[in-house]
């Protein structure tokens, strides 16, 4: 009988939670105190480095087991470690502006400045200032 990949996908991750949870209690070493902090401490911002090393050995140990179990049902699971396929844009020299081509001057000079010479809007002459 064949499983669908929910089944099979859900059967990994409870696994999974059950060994975490087995090796958090380990890491506590019985300590209910031990066991709360270490569940407190492990929040959104948490990283692998900050979990306790049994709760690491154990998620290592549920990967390796996920992906056996999936390639055992039959599913394909692709190598991590492959990279991804370069898409390759051919090498030809960069085209410049054709004649007749809007919005480029294909002669002259460039921009022309504002009358008086300056960046300001009102052509250069400063503002008058009231008393």
């Amino acid at each position: 009988m064949t499983r669908s990949a929910n089944e099979v996908m859900q059967d990994i991750v409870y696994a999974a939670i059950v060994d975490a949870l087995a090796a958090l209690k380990a890491a506590s070493k019985g300590v209910p105190n031990t066991l709360l902090r270490d569940i407190n401490a492990i929040h959104v911002n948490s990283t692998f480095a900050d979990l306790p090393r049994e709760l690491q050995a154990a998620i290592t140990a549920s990967v390796r087991s996920a992906f056996t179990r999936l390639l055992k049902e039959g599913y394909s699971v692709t190598n991590p470690a492959a990279p991804a396929p370069v898409r390759r844009e051919p090498q030809h020299p960069p085209r410049g502006p054709r004649p007749g081509d809007r919005g480029h001057r294909r002669d002259g000079p460039g921009p022309r400045k504002p009358p008086g010479g300056g960046n300001r809007p009102s052509g250069g002459r400063p503002k008058p200032r009231g008393r």
